[in-house]
């Protein structure tokens, strides 16, 4: 098992549901992806679920509150950065809006929450004990996120003045989608707006490394998901689909094609 101790400034550095079920959603996602839960207490009948792949953290959960009914069950990506303080700071110079923070999450780290200028929301996450996902390139783990919004170009600029990403083409590649890179690593990607329903908020959507697509599809339909995108091949990519849990949070199932 690939094990991951501290996570590079500009990666995906941890990624947290927010849901209006938090014991229907251990099941599913327990049952989808093998993981196990540990609740820790947040407040006066709160908890928080780190959910895991042995002993090592691969999620987190939690339950919407009542007053925050608005908002729809999610999946929230963190981007780690060595200051909270300094990338919000920054993201505010770039057009960004802060939404939350920077504020302490107890001894774990500090977070603020972020929108970029075309409206997807996002979390950037200095780690002090607790440095986000422990774990990769096993099935039921991040392997990837797209951001979908309707201005590539401005969310291009906004990106890669924060992060220090290099966002462009794929070598030989025609279709607009531009890929982002960290450092050396490919860790997502910006679909083309073209291609995005209008009628759908801008917003990250993080992928899944799973064994066999059809066969976890499969699993999750049996537990009440539904399909957004069917099993489907991209040519010399790999396999992919795009679920909806049955609290409505969406997310995509992946399995790279073989070289």
């Amino acid at each position: 098992m690939p094990r991951v101790d501290s996570h590079a400034p500009g990666s995906f550095a941890w990624i947290e549901l927010a849901t209006t079920n938090q014991a229907q959603v251990k099941q599913f996602y327990g049952t989808l992806f093998g993981w196990s839960s540990l609740d820790s207490p947040m407040g006066p009948g709160e908890v928080y679920t780190l959910f895991q792949i042995g002993d090592r953290n691969t999620a987190g959960a939690f339950q919407i509150k009542p007053e925050e009914a608005a908002i729809p069950p999610h999946w929230h990506l963190y981007v780690g950065v060595e200051s909270a303080d300094a990338a919000a700071a920054r993201a505010r110079e770039l057009g960004g809006q802060i939404i939350e923070g920077p504020f302490d999450v107890s001894t774990y780290g500090r977070m603020a929450v972020i929108a970029d200028p075309t409206g997807a929301v996002f979390s950037v996450w200095q780690p002090k004990t607790h440095p986000g996902i422990g774990v990769s390139g096993e099935p039921g783990t991040l392997c990837w996120a797209d951001l979908s919004t309707p201005d590539p170009a401005k969310a291009t600029e906004f990106y890669s003045g924060l992060f220090g990403w290099n966002i462009s083409p794929g070598q030989n590649d025609t279709s607009g989608y531009l890929h982002i890179q960290n450092g050396k690593d490919f860790i997502g990607g910006i679909p083309p707006a073209a291609y995005r329903d209008p009628n759908v908020p801008p917003h990250w959507l993080v992928y899944f490394l799973v064994g066999d697509v059809d066969a976890s599809a499969q699993k999750a339909a049996g537990q009440g998901a539904r399909f957004i995108m069917n099993p489907s091949t991209i040519e010399n990519v790999g396999r992919m689909c795009i679920i909806q849990d049955p609290q409505g949070a969406v997310f995509a199932l992946f399995k790279e094609s073989k070289k």
